[in-house]
């Protein structure tokens, strides 16, 4: 969620309750625009990609149940080898790089019908440490467009991967993959 000023870095000093605040605490500094340009386009570029890939604004909440009828999951959770996390995987408090897998094959709505959306995957590294990753195969596709990445400071990112690669996850960052034919 972002309040008015976010987008170019306005934090209100830390206070999360200024609304009555009639001072320099609530007021918009709008030379943060020109100072912040790589976090306004950052934010921008997300936005575009909320706008750009239906999966990631779905109305309904992904829940990784097997849909039968369609033999597909909305959501998997997948570990650094690039399998399906499994309770052992959650049990180990060691594990600090992990991936969100959203197929784009299942229902986006309560019509029961195959969803055409591009399939997603987001991988989060809380670790410090680079982590090599596995990107995960996928039915519908063979290759991992890389839509972005947060180490990459105001770039373009447009390089594709194929599934069973393994991608280097800097350490507390953020990866999009699309899938691709």
């Amino acid at each position: 969620m972002l309040l008015a000023g976010d987008e170019f870095g306005r934090t209100q000093g830390g206070n999360n309750n200024a609304y009555c605040q009639d001072n320099e605490i609530s007021w918009l500094d709008w030379t943060l625009v020109e100072r912040n340009q790589a976090l306004l386009r950052f934010v921008q570029k997300m936005t575009a990609l909320r706008v750009r890939y239906p999966i990631l604004r779905r109305n309904r909440f992904l829940t990784g149940a097997n849909d039968e009828e369609l033999e597909v999951k909305d959501l998997t959770w997948v570990n650094a080898s690039g399998s399906e996390m499994r309770d052992v995987d959650w049990q180990d408090g060691g594990m600090r790089c992990f991936g969100m897998l959203m197929d784009g094959r299942a229902r986006p709505t309560g019509l029961r019908q195959r969803g055409t959306e591009a399939t997603m995957l987001l991988v989060l590294n809380a670790h410090h440490e680079l982590v090599k990753f596995t990107l995960p195969a996928c039915p519908g596709g063979d290759r991992w467009q890389l839509l972005l990445d947060t180490n990459i400071a105001d770039s373009e990112p447009e390089s594709s991967f194929a599934s069973g690669a393994r991608y280097g996850i800097t350490g507390r960052s953020l990866r999009l993959f699309a899938l691709s034919a």
